[in-house]
C-alpha cells in the first residue's frame, strides 16, 4: 500500500542538491564570451543632471561599452505600472515608475547613471571612477510630512504636489460610535524602513543568439513569466523568442516581486547590441539601494470602547513612504489598511492614507507587505486599552473575537486583490487558548513573575493576534506528465526561493498517483516548460499552484485508470492505484505499471477517439474567487537589562492556523524563517537616513541582522479550518512569523520594565537598546 504522504512530515527533495553545492543559483551561470556589467549609481538622492561623460571609460582596457540613457534611444522608457490602484470610490492615484538609467534626474541614491560593460567584473568597477559626472544637487524630500508641505521640493516636477495616491475607505459610523465610547484613545505610531537581506542578492544573465533569434535570461525574480512578456514586448521579441529562467534563489521575500529593474531592462538590450552574454550581480552595498525597501509609515489612530472593553470603532490617518516611484501600485498601505481590522469585530472603521513620493529608495512589498503596520496599530491600541480599563490584555482581545459561527466575516472594504475584504473561514477563540496555554499566561502572570520580579528581574510577557490574507489570484496552472520511466514530471509557472516547493507539490502528486514522493520531479520558474502563472508572492503558492497542481494530478489520475480499466476491461472501480501501478482489486499479481500505461497513451497505430488527449498528462489551472484569510496568535516572555537594556527571548510561541496541511515541516521552518525576520524588524533593523536622503548605516557592520544567537527555539502549534475557497482547504503561510512581532515586542518590553508606571509607551517599531534608553531618560527628565 502506497503511504500517504498528504500532510507528513516528509524531507524535502530539493536538499540533496542544496547541501552538496548542486544547486544552480544565477552566479553559477557561466557562458562563452560572458561580459559583466556594473552599474554608476547618483551619490545623492536629489539632483539635476548636468553631463556625463564616459569617454575616459571608453579608453580603459578591457571596457566594451558604456551607456547612459541617451544611448538607449526609444528603448528607454519608464517601467509599466505592476498593480493598478483597486476600484474604490474617490482614489487618487499619480502613478510614476522606474526608468532603466536617469535622465535629467535622479530622486534617489543609487539610482542608475550609466552602465559599463567590460571583460570582467573587476575592470567594470574601476571604469565606474572613469565616468564624469556633473550633479546640481536638489533639496532632498525625507520627511513625510514636511515632503506634503506646499514649499516642499517636488520629486516629480510635473506635478503639483509630492502626493502619490489618496484613499479612503471606511464601514459603519465611526462618528457615532465615539459619540457612544466610554473610552476614546489617541496615539501616534511609527514603523521604519527596512531591507530585506536575501542571502543570494539580486542577479541577471541575458543572452542574445542572433542566429535563432532567441534571448535567454536568468533572473532572481519571483515572477519569471512577466519578467518574459514585458522583456519580450519591450524588445519587440514574440514571447517564444524569451526564454526566463529563475533556478534556484537565495530568498526573495517580496522585492525580488519588484519589476522591471533597471538592471532587467539594460542586460538584455545590451546582450542584443553586442551579441555577448552579460551578468550582473548585485553587491551588499548595493543592496542598501538598488533594491526595493518597505515600511515607512505614520499613523494617527484611535479606538473608541465600550466600559467592557470591546471596540465600538476605529479610525486611522496614515502617511505612507512609497519612495520615489510607485510601480507597484497601492499594494503596501492598502494591506495595511485592510490588516488593521485584524480578528476583531470593528462594528465602525474609517480609515485614511496619503501615499508620498520622497527621496528615499522605492518601496514595494516585503514579507508581511504592509500587513505588520495594521497589526502593529491594532495590538498597541488594545494593549493601551486594556491598561486604561484594567482589563487583562489577553481577554480585551478575547471579548473582541469574531465568532466561529459568523464566518464567511464581511469587513466590506475593498482588499488588495480588488474583492471586498471577506475572511472565509476561522475559529479564532482555540488559537488563543493554544498559545495561553503554551506559553503558561496564567501560571507566568501570577506566580513566576512576581518570583522573578522578587529577584531584581525584569520579565515581561507579551501577546498578538493577527490575520493574513493569502493565496490571492489571478491564476496559476501545472502540468503533470507521466514519463515512459514511471517518474511523473511536474512543471509549474511560479517561482521558488526556498518554500519546498519541490517537495509539497510532490506530496501532493505523489498520492493522487500512488507514487513515491522521490518519484515526482517538480520544475519551476522556466518559462520553456510551463507557459503561463503570474508568480510567487502574497503566500499564493500553495493555496494557487497547489490546487493547480492537485487538479492537473487528478485529471492524470482518471487517464490512468480509464486506460487501464480498457486494458484489463474491467469497472474503473475495481481498480486500485498504488506503488507506481494500476492492479485489480484483489488481484494484486495483475498490473500495470505507470510507465507502460504512458506508453500506451502514446500510440504509434490507431485513431484518437474525438474528447481523448494522447498522453498520460494534463495542464490544469487554478485561479480563486478572492484570498484565503490565515490567523495566529504569537506570545513572547523575555528578560531585559534595564541599565543597557539587552534583551533575552526566554520563551516564544506561534499557534498558526492556515487550513490543511500538506506538509508540517515545511511549514515550521516558513514560520521559523518569518519569526527570525520579524524580530529583525522589530528590534535591529533600521534603516538611518538623514535629512539629505543619504543611508548612514549601508554595511552589516552598522545595519544589525539577528543572527542563530538572537532567534530563539520557538514551539508551534496549529489548528486547521479549511478554506471553502480551494478543493485542498489550504491557506497561506508564508508571512505568519514576520507579522506580529513588532506589537509582541513592545508589549513584552513594556511589561519587563514596567514602562508605564513611568509614562513610557512603546509607539514605534524597531526599538532597539540605545532607543529603549532615550525613550526611558527622556521620560526621566519629563
Amino acid at each position: 500500500m502506497t503511504t500517504r504522504f498528504f500532510g507528513a512530515p516528509v524531507k524535502r527533495n530539493e536538499d540533496r542538491k542544496l547541501l552538496t553545492g548542486q544547486a544552480l543559483f544565477i552566479d553559477d551561470v557561466e557562458l562563452p564570451g560572458m561580459l559583466h556589467a556594473a552599474f554608476l549609481r547618483s551619490p545623492v538622492a536629489h539632483a539635476r543632471i548636468k553631463g556625463i561623460d564616459v569617454s575616459r571609460a571608453l579608453k580603459r582596457p578591457g571596457v566594451v561599452a558604456v551607456y547612459t540613457a541617451d544611448d538607449l534611444g526609444a528603448y528607454w522608457q519608464p517601467g509599466p505600472l505592476l498593480v493598478p490602484p483597486p476600484p474604490i470610490a474617490g482614489i487618487v492615484f499619480n502613478q510614476r515608475t522606474q526608468v532603466p538609467l536617469a535622465k535629467e534626474k535622479v530622486r534617489h541614491v543609487g539610482e542608475p547613471l550609466a552602465v559599463v560593460v567590460a571583460e570582467s567584473r573587476y575592470i567594470a568597477e574601476d571604469a565606474l571612477d572613469d565616468i564624469d559626472v556633473d550633479l546640481e544637487p536638489l533639496p532632498a524630500v525625507v520627511d513625510l510630512e514636511a515632503g506634503l508641505a506646499a514649499a516642499s521640493p517636488r520629486v516629480h516636477d510635473d506635478l503639483g504636489s509630492n502626493i502619490s495616491a489618496h484613499v479612503h475607505q471606511s464601514k459603519g459610523d465611526y462618528r457615532r460610535a465615539a459619540a457612544k465610547a466610554h473610552l476614546i484613545l489617541k496615539r501616534r505610531f511609527r514603523y521604519e524602513h527596512g531591507i530585506s537581506s536575501t542571502i543570494e542578492t539580486r542577479g541577471v544573465v541575458a543572452q542574445w543568439n542572433a542566429r535563432s533569434h532567441q534571448m535567454a535570461i536568468w533572473d532572481t525574480t519571483q515572477a519569471p513569466v512577466f519578467i518574459r512578456n514585458g522583456i519580450a514586448a519591450m524588445l519587440g521579441l514574440g514571447e517564444r523568442q524569451v526564454r526566463v529562467i529563475a533556478p534556484f534563489v537565495g530568498g526573495g521575500f517580496g522585492p525580488k516581486i519588484m519589476m522591471f529593474y533597471p538592471e532587467e531592462v539594460a542586460l538584455p538590450w545590451i546582450s542584443m547590441r553586442l551579441n555577448r552574454p552579460v551578468k550582473w550581480i548585485e553587491d551588499r552595498l548595493e543592496h542598501f539601494f538598488a533594491t526595493t525597501q518597505e515600511r515607512g509609515q505614520i499613523h494617527d489612530a484611535e479606538i473608541a470602547l465600550a466600559r467592557d472593553g470591546r471596540i465600538l470603532g476605529i479610525k486611522d490617518v496614515f502617511l505612507h513612504d512609497t519612495g520615489a516611484y510607485d510601480p507597484y501600485g497601492l499594494t503596501v498601505p492598502i494591506n495595511s489598511q485592510c490588516t488593521l481590522l485584524g480578528p476583531y469585530v470593528v462594528p465602525a472603521y474609517d480609515s485614511t492614507f496619503t501615499a508620498v513620493f520622497t527621496n528615499l529608495p522605492i518601496v514595494t512589498p516585503y514579507r508581511g507587505a504592509g500587513r505588520q503596520h495594521g497589526v502593529f496599530v491594532m495590538e498597541r491600541l488594545l494593549d493601551l486599552a486594556a491598561h486604561e480599563l484594567n482589563i487583562d490584555p489577553a481577554e480585551i482581545r478575547r471579548r473582541n473575537l469574531i465568532p466561529s459561527d459568523a464566518f464567511p466575516y464581511k469587513n466590506e472594504i475593498i482588499y488588495q486583490d480588488f474583492q471586498p475584504l471577506e475572511y472565509d473561514s476561522g475559529n479564532y477563540e482555540p488559537v488563543l487558548d493554544k498559545a495561553l496555554a503554551a506559553i503558561g499566561y496564567n501560571e507566568f502572570t501570577t506566580n513566576e513573575q512576581p518570583r522573578l520580579r522578587a529577584q531584581g528581574r525584569h520579565v515581561g510577557i507579551g501577546l498578538a493576534c493577527y490575520v493574513e490574507g493569502t493565496g490571492i489570484g489571478p491564476y496559476e496552472g501545472a502540468k503533470v506528465q507521466v514519463q515512459a520511466n514511471g517518474k511523473v514530471s511536474v512543471a509549474t509557472g511560479i517561482g521558488t526561493q526556498g518554500q519546498g516547493h519541490f517537495t509539497s507539490f510532490a506530496q501532493i502528486v505523489a498520492d493522487q498517483l500512488g507514487v513515491d514522493v522521490t518519484e515526482v520531479d517538480v520544475v519551476t520558474g522556466d518559462t520553456d516548460q510551463f507557459y503561463w502563472g503570474a508568480g510567487t508572492f502574497a503566500s499564493r503558492g500553495a493555496v494557487v499552484a497547489g490546487n493547480a497542481v492537485n487538479e492537473a494530478s487528478r485529471v492524470v489520475r482518471q487517464k490512468a485508470l480509464k486506460l487501464a480499466s480498457d486494458a484489463f476491461e474491467c469497472s474503473e472501480d475495481d481498480l486500485v492505484l498504488a506503488d507506481g501501478k494500476v492492479s485489480i482489486t484483489g488481484i494484486p499479481e495483475k498490473f500495470i505499471r505507470l510507465g507502460e500505461l504512458a506508453q500506451r497513451a502514446n500510440p504509434m497505430r490507431g485513431a484518437v477517439k474525438p474528447g481523448i488527449e494522447p498522453g498520460l498528462e494534463s495542464t490544469q489551472y487554478f485561479g480563486p474567487p478572492s484570498g484565503a484569510t490565515a490567523n495566529g496568535v504569537h506570545a513572547m516572555i523575555v528578560e531585559v537589562d534595564p541599565q543597557i537594556f539587552e534583551l533575552k527571548i526566554l520563551k516564544y510561541v506561534v499557534v498558526h492556523d492556515c487550513g490543511t496541511v500538506i506538509n508540517p515541516m515545511i511549514l515550521a521552518g516558513q514560520i521559523h524563517g518569518g519569526v527570525a525576520q520579524g524580530i529583525g524588524n522589530a528590534f535591529y533593523e533600521k534603516l538611518a537616513f538623514d535629512d539629505q536622503g543619504q543611508l548612514l548605516n549601508a554595511s552589516l557592520a552598522d545595519y544589525l541582522l539577528p543572527t542563530a544567537l538572537e532567534v530563539p527555539r520557538m514551539e508551534l502549534d496549529h489548528t486547521t479550518t479549511v478554506s471553502p475557497l480551494n478543493p485542498l482547504g489550504v491557506k497561506g503561510a508564508g508571512e505568519a512569523g514576520a507579522i506580529p512581532v513588532g506589537p509582541l515586542f513592545a508589549q513584552a518590553i513594556e511589561d519587563a520594565l514596567q514602562l508605564k508606571q513611568n509614562e513610557v509607551e512603546l509607539l514605534e517599531i524597531p526599538l532597539s537598546p540605545s532607543r529603549l534608553f532615550e525613550l526611558v531618560q527622556k521620560a526621566k527628565r519629563a
